[in-house]
């Protein structure tokens, strides 16, 4: 496994999903009616706005496991992801334009999607989904 390949195409990821609102279906394609999901907590990514970090965002994405895929086995792999969309969040802002306490879904799905092939396998997360995201500072942007 090569970093920099996880490194590029997360960015690469992210950087399409701001740019287009197709991306943001392929992190929804359907998966079997009985999938096993695994959760990847306490990712805190960053609100990057104007080249200074203002926020902190905690999420929770939730893993969708394509066939023969176990959470036993997945579990070993979860570093990988973690590492891979913490580096890449701090290279493009996951962040929503005009509100430093959310994160733009669509574009950390797309991320995922993007290094799941290259971290487990082809077919190895048929989807991804942010379950919860909790911001450190809850203000928002200042006002004027």
């Amino acid at each position: 496994m090569r970093r920099r390949d996880l490194i590029a195409a997360g960015t690469a990821a992210a950087l399409a999903a701001t740019a287009s609102t197709a991306v943001a279906s392929a992190g929804e394609t359907p998966g079997p009616a009985e999938g096993l999901a695994l959760n990847i907590g306490g990712l805190g990514l960053p609100v990057i706005v104007d080249g200074r970090v203002r926020n902190y965002v905690f999420v929770t994405v939730k893993l969708h496991l394509g066939g023969g895929q176990t959470p036993e086995t997945f579990r070993a792999k979860d570093p990988f992801f973690r590492d891979a969309l913490v580096r890449t969040g701090h290279r493009v802002s996951f962040g929503v334009p005009g509100d430093w306490t959310r994160l733009n879904e669509n574009a950390i799905n797309a991320a995922i999607m993007a290094m799941a092939p290259i971290i487990a396998g082809k077919g190895a997360v048929v989807r991804s989904e942010v379950a919860i995201q909790a911001a450190r500072r809850r203000t928002g942007m200042p006002a004027g």
